[in-house]
């Protein structure tokens, strides 16, 4: 099933199939943020991490988030910059908003890989969201000692407003409130990541939305998914569109609008900006 063949339709294609489908599971990748233009290097690293850059040599945010800091108020300098700038400070760009216009009054869920919170900003419900690998506004006991998540804007702003020379005040280094060990983020790094109870909530949702519509007039819709973790999506989109013959599988990435050859004639591909494509969608609506 996995040789895989270029795919290119048009955005009349993509409109028509969106439009008909029963049923639409989104799924968004790194791609739909970058497009947005939330970048983790170049220009917009530089603006928020030079400091970073000079002293430690770290080139991006993805690298830095795995730099072995000496020191706990390194480490969370270098996090209240990495959560603000991506969680809080942003608002909802236009590509996220686009998106909610698409698939106003139709029947959709929405699984993403990213963390940063964009696709609630932009108007979707909480309940058609499954955020499976964490988000930047939580963070977690390190231990962890239990499944309980805690939100921390507030302690990171003023982690974010009393640093100098890349390091907190000590007394703002977050500790679990139940063991009183150091708090890390909720991000889906290795086997200590937490699912609380509206992690599973989500994921109870989607899986009960998938079941109802896996015979339906379904569209699997995928956005700047790559291949870092395609067994989180992509896959799985390939997978329940072979198995039903009703669906529909779109793809729209800037670098690859490719699909396994068995499902070539359930397949919608589209090679573009993200954000550039669905406004052209938006056109034909």
């Amino acid at each position: 099933m996995f040789s895989k063949t270029k795919i290119m339709k048009s955005i009349k294609d993509c409109w028509d199939k969106l439009n008909s489908a029963d049923a639409i599971v989104v799924g968004i990748g790194a791609g739909m943020s970058t497009s947005a233009g939330l970048e983790y290097s170049g220009e917009r690293f530089m603006k928020y991490f030079s400091d970073f850059n000079e002293k430690y040599g770290i080139k991006d945010m993805y690298t830095g988030g795995f730099y072995p800091f000496k020191t706990s108020e390194e480490y969370w300098a270098w996090w209240s910059r990495q959560i603000w700038y991506n969680r809080y400070l942003p608002e909802a760009e236009k590509v996220y908003k686009d998106l909610l216009e698409i698939l106003k009054g139709k029947n959709y869920f929405i699984i993403t890989t990213n963390v940063e919170h964009q696709v609630q900003k932009a108007g979707f419900s909480k309940d058609r969201l499954y955020y499976m690998q964490g988000d930047y506004g939580l963070w977690q006991c390190s231990t962890p000692c239990h499944n309980k998540t805690y939100d921390n804007e507030e302690t990171v702003k003023k982690m974010l407003d009393e640093q100098k020379d890349m390091k907190i005040p000590s007394y703002l280094i977050p500790h679990c409130p139940v063991c009183k060990e150091e708090m890390t983020m909720n991000l889906r790094i290795d086997d200590r990541f937490v699912q609380d109870e509206g992690w599973y909530k989500a994921n109870k949702n989607y899986n009960d939305f998938l079941e109802k519509y896996k015979d339906k007039n379904i569209v699997f819709l995928e956005l700047g998914v790559g291949n870092n973790t395609p067994g989180i999506i992509k896959y799985p989109f390939w997978q329940m569109t072979y198995k039903n013959s009703n669906a529909t599988y779109i793809l729209i990435n800037l670098n690859d609008a490719s699909a396994p050859m068995d499902i070539e004639n359930q397949t919608i591909g589209i090679l573009g900006d993200i954000s550039e494509i669905l406004e052209k969608i938006l056109e034909n609506k």
